[in-house]
């Protein structure tokens, strides 16, 4: 969902280049200089207003959180919250999730988050979904060896259509969760804004955490 401009995002992010950077192509194999101590780096990619990616910087410290966001006001939001909070362990990205591999150096991401992607659900529209084959390999050349992909939707079809691309792909499921807020395997579960809002209504979502192969 596109989110309608705010007068003061660009201000914001003008004023705060210490926290999030918008030109990030010059960053591959330097992100951890961007934190006050290099730890095992997690990327969220498509981190909308931020809950998520605020919550799992506050739930674990001993790791380094970036938050990537194609959209100017939706990074400006999590800026404003970081701003706030001064967390350590967190740094923003304003760029694209198509462009990782200009970003990032191989092996540089110790785990990688997708939540509530665009469905993308007319067929035309299929390499423009974060779990195609083409971005996968894009995930694939920046994760660290063994390191977990989780994938959080209330999509049915895109669930569905992620686990074949995936399995396609050649990767390995440590979790499928067709039900994730009743599903006993699951804790410590943080919700997004969205995830928190639909499943108040009783809506259902859906998890997986997978791992590429690690066979040479």
């Amino acid at each position: 969902m596109r989110l309608r401009n705010k007068s003061w995002a660009k201000p914001l992010i003008a004023a705060h280049p210490d926290m999030i950077s918008i030109t990030p192509k010059g960053m591959q194999g330097k992100w951890q200089e961007k934190f006050a101590t290099e730890q095992p780096l997690m990327l969220e990619v498509g981190s909308g207003k931020g809950q998520f990616i605020i919550g799992m910087a506050q739930a674990y410290p001993e790791r380094n959180f970036i938050a990537l966001e194609l959209q100017e006001v939706a990074i400006a939001y999590i800026l404003r919250k970081q701003v706030e909070l001064q967390l350590p362990n967190l740094h923003l990205i304003l760029g694209d999730g198509a462009d990782l591999s200009e970003y990032f150096a191989p092996e540089e991401v110790a785990g990688l988050f997708l939540n509530f992607s665009d469905p993308w659900p007319k067929t035309r529209h299929e390499k423009r979904r974060l779990t195609y084959k083409s971005f996968l390999a894009q995930y694939e050349n920046i994760m660290q060896k063994g390191a977990t992909l989780q994938f959080k939707t209330d999509n049915q079809g895109l669930f569905e259509y992620s686990l074949v691309s995936m399995n396609n792909y050649g990767m390995h499921y440590d979790l499928v969760s067709l039900d994730l807020h009743k599903d006993a395997r699951v804790e410590g579960n943080i919700e997004t804004e969205y995830e928190q809002k639909f499943s108040a209504k009783g809506g259902r979502i859906y998890e997986l955490k997978a791992r590429f192969s690690t066979a040479d």
